[in-house]
């Protein structure tokens, strides 16, 4: 089948999303996950784009880029290189990690652009991994709220906070609002259909239990009826995964399953 040409955009800025070969997981740890975004910085350092928002997920990446020395495919070519190299000699394996061409979709408007960075943030929060996109590390939000954070320097987010108020304190407060918006609008995501697959949901259940109960183990957690019982409305309520897939992933009964209410 033949490749559809790219779309390209008249302001250069893009919301780019890549995600892993055969929907494999990029990123098997939170090492991973910094020496990605050590590469996306130095990467922009080097070529000079504009970095609006980012989001690592477990299995797939969101970024907002505006194009800076080079067309968007070269800087994406050159990210993407780097961290492969990486992850194939950590992992001693060989052959390709992201899937073959990664999707891209052109921001136009001031509007769309603000979207698109609430979109992104909130990925997790879609993804029912946390509450409010600021507990989730791995995102750009925290640049935004936070911007004496060390990290906050690689982000392009004066551009953004100014579109609400050119008072710092102000742009915050209303930048934090607006994230709690609901928003209407389509956006590059993993479609439902593909979605809720056994791997998929050992990745939510991984995410979902390091942020809400770090350092304790699943095992540890079924054992208090409790927390079990949260876990597994949590489950049948923010994914499609159904019964059968949630019975074996947590390795309890069906039965149990079926009989606690999705949250």
């Amino acid at each position: 089948m033949p490749r559809h040409k790219r779309i390209l955009s008249k302001t250069g800025i893009y919301h780019v999303m890549m995600r892993g070969n055969e929907k494999k997981n990029l990123f098997l740890d939170e090492e991973d996950k910094q020496h990605f975004l050590d590469t996306l910085f130095i990467k922009k350092k080097e070529t000079g784009f504009f970095l609006y928002a980012y989001c690592l997920m477990t299995n797939h990446i969101h970024l907002l880029i505006q194009e800076g020395q080079e067309s968007l495919a070269t800087t994406i070519k050159r990210i993407n290189t780097s961290y492969v190299f990486y992850f194939n000699q950590r992992y001693q394996r060989v052959g390709h990690l992201f899937q073959d061409r990664f999707k891209s979709e052109p921001v136009e408007t001031e509007q769309y652009l603000l979207a698109a960075v609430r979109y992104i943030h909130n990925n997790p929060v879609k993804a029912a991994i946390v509450e409010r996109a600021e507990q989730y590390k791995w995102s750009s939000f925290g640049c935004y709220i936070y911007p004496y954070n060390p990290e906050s320097k690689n982000i392009d987010a004066a551009t953004i906070l100014d579109m609400f108020s050119m008072n710092q304190q102000e742009s915050i407060k209303e930048f934090r609002r607006f994230s709690l918006e609901p928003d209407q609008n389509e956006f590059l995501d993993i479609s439902d259909k593909d979605k809720w697959t056994i791997e998929a949901g050992k990745i939510f259940l991984e995410e979902y239990l390091k942020n809400n109960w770090p350092g304790k183990t699943l095992e540890e957690l079924l054992a208090d009826t409790a927390k079990r019982n949260e876990i597994v409305a949590h489950m049948r309520g923010a994914t499609g995964l159904s019964i059968r897939k949630i019975a074996n992933l947590l390795n309890l009964n069906r039965g149990i399953i079926q009989n606690i209410k999705p949250k």
